[in-house]
């Protein structure tokens, strides 16, 4: 379903500011397959995301999806096969418009658009349908504008149209992060539903060890802009918070001793 291969990507290379931002990153996900993506801050979990998305092009590597070779593609060509949940419950929405309007407007990603009126009442029974699944309500408040709800309706909403046209992959990037811990439980919910109920292909990006050791199938950790761990089939059935911990303490106390080691041999040789 999606190659990655040799992934790597440095910003302003050659100047003062130059970022390292991916190395040599290589990642396979099997259709229908659900995987989080942990690590610390700056360690190139969500510029992995972007780069999946075509935010920008790779300096090396390439990137598959459904056996096309997308790596050059636009961002705007990519969207009608991926869908995406960023971290702030009002991106990717237009808050004055209505729940309706919204949904109308993401059923057609990807799809010719015209001028006929955008919410039908064909239409409007259908979205409602849908809305309901969510089991806030909100069928009942098709007309609101969008901006009026709070974070976590606005969330689930999101994470609706993110997946209304069953996309090739869904692209989750801390989508729970900014929610208080009742609404994120909530969409953390949904979404394992509505990636199981759909058989999406996801990955997810999560600040949360607890969110990464129950909801996918499989645990990828990257570390300055890495993979370095990968947690699959039994290994991931067994692994719990207190795994994920102490595998990052390793990677630190191994991180301070090989510093510490180089600063003795740089002082020895001074």
């Amino acid at each position: 379903m999606l190659k990655i291969a040799g992934l790597s990507k440095t910003f302003h290379a050659g100047t003062v500011n130059e970022v390292r931002s991916l190395r040599n990153v290589s990642l396979e996900l099997e259709p229908g397959s659900f995987t989080a993506i942990i690590g610390t801050n700056g360690s190139g979990k969500s510029t992995l995301l972007n780069a999946i998305a075509g935010v920008f092009k790779p300096d090396s590597g390439s990137i598959d999806l459904d056996q096309r070779n997308i790596t050059n593609w636009a961002e705007h060509r990519r969207a009608q096969f991926i869908g995406r949940v960023f971290q702030n419950p009002f991106a990717g929405t237009a808050q004055d418009m209505t729940i309706a309007e919204n949904i109308a407007i993401a059923m057609q990603r990807g799809r010719r658009r015209g001028l006929g009126r955008a919410v039908t009442n064909s239409l409007r029974e259908v979205i409602a349908e849908r809305v309901r699944t969510l089991k806030m309500g909100l069928e009942d408040r098709l007309d609101n504008p969008i901006g009026t709800l709070s974070g976590g309706q606005r969330q689930a909403l999101t994470l609706l149209m993110a997946t209304w046209a069953q996309p090739k992959l869904l692209l989750l990037d801390e989508h729970t992060a900014a929610l208080d811990p009742k609404s994120a439980a909530k969409v953390a919910e949904l979404t394992r539903e509505i990636i199981s109920r759909e058989q999406l292909t996801a990955l997810m990006v999560t600040h949360s060890m607890q969110q990464a050791v129950d909801l996918p199938e499989r645990i990828i950790m990257m570390h300055k802009n890495e993979i370095i761990e990968d947690y699959q089939r039994e290994r991931k059935q067994r692994a719990r918070v207190p795994d994920l911990i102490a595998t990052f303490d390793r990677v630190q106390k191994r991180e301070l001793l090989d510093e510490g080691v180089a600063e003795m041999l740089r002082t020895q040789y001074v």
